[in-house]
């Protein structure tokens, strides 16, 4: 017994001396694990009108513009399109129609582009969706539909004694679609303003008003013009 109990003593001595040796938290190269690479969408969309498999093609494919452009035009009023009272409906009308040559003009300067048509608003639903653009565009045999909407308002700083500063604000949104694919290759929003006051020939600060918000749209779709050529030359 007493041989049994000094063999248990020195076995529990030499057990508590023992060196404890730390566990390492790191996994040497072999133990390393690669986390998997997620190559497509793991939420659940019951709204989407894009399958899966083809915003997989999509993303990873190629797009190429036409060498040769058949080109649609179309404008959007915006839902919050400031419309003075103080305009007619002539002044109105000769305005937009102003945008739309303007627009016209600046798409002609590409080389590519060999016929130009515009979408007139009957065939266009008061809030046209993409399918009642691309559908439009398909009718009149376009390549592409080049869409833009401008929104604009102004501002009064009256004056004690001199012409009140009147400021306009004008924000153009343009985009590309091409009608076979569906995708957009191009798009853009420019905003500008400009500042000035009622002109000796004006006989008053609404028509002031107007030709100042005029200007600060022309801004805008001059820089558009220059960005759409630029990618048109481009591809």
């Amino acid at each position: 017994m007493k041989q049994s109990a000094l063999l248990l003593a020195v076995i529990g001595l030499l057990t508590a001396c023992s060196t404890v040796q730390p566990v390492s938290t790191s996994a040497g190269p072999e133990f390393q694990t690669t986390e998997p690479l997620m190559t497509q969408s793991l939420f659940s969309d019951k709204a989407a009108t894009i399958s899966e498999e083809n915003i997989q093609k999509i993303l990873d494919g190629k797009y190429k513009l036409p060498q040769q452009l058949r080109v649609a035009i179309a404008r959007i009023d915006p839902a919050t399109q400031f419309r003075r009272p103080y305009w007619s409906d002539e002044q109105y009308l000769k305005t937009q129609q102003s945008y739309l040559d303007l627009f016209s003009d600046k798409l002609k300067q590409s080389g590519k582009v060999t016929k130009l048509s515009v979408i007139p608003d009957l065939l266009l639903a008061k809030a046209p969706t993409f399918t009642n653009l691309r559908e439009a565009a398909v009718r009149m045999q376009a390549d592409v539909i080049v869409v833009y909407t401008i929104s604009s308002d102004i501002y009064s700083k009256y004056k004690v004694f001199s012409r009140p500063d009147i400021k306009a604000f004008a924000t153009t949104q343009l985009a590309v679609i091409d009608v076979r694919t569906g995708l957009i290759p191009f798009s853009t929003i420019v905003t500008k303003d400009f500042l000035s006051q009622k002109g000796k020939e004006e006989l008053e600060n609404a028509e002031a008003a107007a030709r100042i918000q005029n200007e600060a749209v022309l801004l805008t779709i001059q820089d558009i013009g220059q960005q759409i050529t630029a990618f048109l030359n481009a591809k």
